[in-house]
């Protein structure tokens, strides 16, 4: 997977990281964390755990019938885990340059 992630795939990865979750729930978690900026349609969502899949981030943590339907639950391999640590601090350090830098500092 290429660094740096794109912002749906760094928020499902982020959604991932508290609990396994089924699809529609990472849609909410995803809309939540985003504050409504990011809204996944079940397509997107899908073909982005797939290739997340693919590439050892993701995987199915468990499957539920739900009324008379699977449901899969989806968790975070440690691969992914260490993915998503090693993208949150790249990311908080070029907050953390761009901010010194607004406030008139050099970084």
């Amino acid at each position: 997977m290429k660094t740096p992630l794109q912002e749906p795939t760094f928020l499902i990865l982020t959604a991932l990281a508290r609990a396994p979750l089924h699809g529609y729930g990472l849609i909410l978690e995803v809309s939540e964390l985003s504050q409504g900026r990011l809204s996944l349609r079940p397509g997107t969502l899908y073909g982005s755990l797939d290739r997340l899949s693919d590439d050892g981030l993701v995987t199915v943590d468990r499957t539920e019938v739900v009324d008379g339907r699977a449901r899969k639950y989806y968790r975070l391999t440690d691969e992914g885990t260490e993915l998503l640590r090693t993208e949150t601090e790249r990311m908080r350090q070029a907050v953390q340059v761009a901010t010194l830098r607004l406030a008139g500092g050099f970084a």
